[in-house]
C-alpha cells in the first residue's frame, strides 16, 4: 500500500446506516473538503435512500466490498460495537484513517489491538465523543481553564434513564457484542466528558458496582427504540455506579443507567465542585438551553450565573476534527489512544463489579 499523504479533499467511505451512519453523512455533507464517496450497509431500502439523499455514488451491503476501492482515503464506522475492530482492523490494514463511534471496542483487548494497528500504520484513528462538542461544555472548559472554579476536588457524571433500554433482544442487552449495558453505552460518553473537562487526570483506582434488577424481568425498555429482535436474550446491566480516585486528589463518581425507577427522563450531567467555585450541567431529555449553572461567590454573597450558551456542533465538531487531522499530517497524534484510556476505565469497572473490589488501573 502506497503510504497516503495529508490531501485537501479527503475521500470517504461510511460503513453502517443507523444513526451513527446518517449523523456523519450529513455531517460530512457540510464540509467542502470531503467528498463521500461509497457507504456500506446490510439494509438495502436503506442503503439506497441514504445513497441518494447524501448524493453517494457507490453502494455495498458488505463493508468488504467498500474497503477493496483504492481511492479512498479514510472510512467511518457506525455499526454495533462487536464490529468496530474488524472493520477498523482491516481499514487500518489498507492504509485507511479511521473514524469509530463510541465505544472504541467492545471489549479492552480489541480496543488495544485497534490503537496498535494504528500506530503502527501511522494513521489517524479517532473515536465521536460528540457530547462533549455541546456548547455548554465549551463554555464550562474555558472557565475552568481560566482558573474561575480554583482546584477541582470533586466531579459527578451521570446518565440516568428512567425507560431507556435500546430495544428488546437486539445486540444492545447482548453482553458478547455490545460489551455491556448502559455503562459502556451511554457513561462512556459522560466518562469522557468529565475527564475532557478536568484535563486529562489519571485515574488510579476504582470502586464499581453494576445491577441487573429490570431488564432482566422485563420492566424499562423503550418500545419506540426500533432495535428490538426476537432474541429475548438480555445479560448486561441496566445500572452502574463507579467511584473514583484521581491523581490529582480529586474524586469522580459516575452513574449510568438504562432503567430505574425514578424521576429521570433521559437525563444527563455534571457537577463540580471546586475551591473557588461550583459548576453544573444538567440536561433533559437532551435540551440544549439553560442547562449551565456556575456557583461563586460575589462580594461574599453567594451567586448562580447562568450563562447563555450555543447549542453546539456535536458530530459536525467531531467530523471536520477528524478531517483536520488527516489535513495536519501529524498522524501519530491521533492513534485513539485517548479512545483506549476510557476503554480501559470502562473494562476496570466491569471487573471491579464482577470481583466485588477496588481495582488500581496501573496493575
Amino acid at each position: 500500500m502506497v503510504d497516503l499523504q495529508p490531501v485537501n479533499k479527503v475521500r470517504v467511505g461510511v460503513i453502517g446506516l443507523g444513526f451513527g451512519g446518517e449523523t456523519i453523512l450529513r455531517a460530512y455533507s457540510n464540509l467542502p473538503q470531503v467528498e463521500v464517496v461509497a457507504l456500506a450497509g446490510l439494509e438495502e431500502d436503506r442503503l439506497e435512500l441514504l445513497g441518494k439523499n447524501y448524493q453517494v455514488p457507490h453502494l455495498y451491503r458488505f463493508y468488504e466490498e467498500l474497503l477493496e476501492r483504492d481511492d479512498l482515503d479514510a472510512v467511518s464506522i457506525g455499526v454495533p460495537n462487536f464490529l468496530h475492530a474488524p472493520i477498523a482492523l482491516a481499514a487500518l490494514e489498507r492504509g485507511l484513517h479511521v473514524l469509530c463511534e463510541k465505544p472504541l471496542a467492545h471489549t479492552l483487548k480489541d480496543a488495544e489491538a485497534m490503537v496498535e494497528a494504528a500506530t503502527k500504520a501511522n494513521r489517524v484513528l479517532q473515536v465521536v465523543f460528540n457530547h462533549r462538542e455541546r456548547g455548554d461544555v465549551h463554555v464550562l472548559k474555558r472557565y475552568i481553564d481560566e482558573g474561575k472554579l480554583g482546584k477541582i476536588y470533586y466531579a459527578k457524571a451521570y446518565w440516568m434513564r428512567r425507560r431507556g433500554i435500546p430495544g428488546v433482544g437486539s445486540w444492545f442487552v447482548n453482553k458478547e457484542k455490545s460489551g455491556g449495558g448502559p455503562l459502556i453505552d451511554l457513561g462512556v460518553h459522560m466518562l469522557d466528558m468529565a475527564l475532557y473537562l478536568l484535563d486529562e487526570p489519571e485515574i488510579k483506582t476504582l470502586s464499581a458496582t453494576t445491577y441487573s434488577e429490570l431488564g432482566s424481568k422485563g420492566v424499562g425498555f423503550n418500545l419506540n427504540a426500533g432495535k428490538h429482535e426476537k432474541s429475548n436474550n438480555y445479560n448486561v446491566e441496566d445500572l452502574a455506579a463507579a467511584f473514583m480516585r484521581l491523581s490529582t486528589g480529586a474524586t469522580l463518581t459516575l452513574e449510568a443507567s438504562w432503567a430505574t425507577h425514578s424521576s429521570f427522563g433521559d437525563d444527563y450531567g455534571i457537577i463540580l465542585y471546586g475551591t473557588e467555585g461550583g459548576a453544573e450541567i444538567k440536561v433533559q431529555n437532551y435540551s440544549t438551553e439553560d442547562t449551565l449553572r456556575i456557583y461563586t461567590d460575589v462580594a461574599g454573597t453567594p451567586a448562580t450565573i447562568n450563562p447563555k450558551v450555543s447549542r453546539g456542533e456535536y458530530h459536525q465538531a467531531v467530523a471536520r476534527q477528524f478531517i483536520e487531522n488527516i489535513n495536519s499530517g501529524n498522524w501519530s497524534l491521533h492513534n485513539g489512544s485517548e479512545g483506549l484510556r476510557r476503554a480501559r476505565v470502562i473494562d476496570a469497572c466491569y471487573t471491579s463489579a464482577q470481583q466485588g473490589r477496588e481495582v488500581a488501573l496501573d496493575a
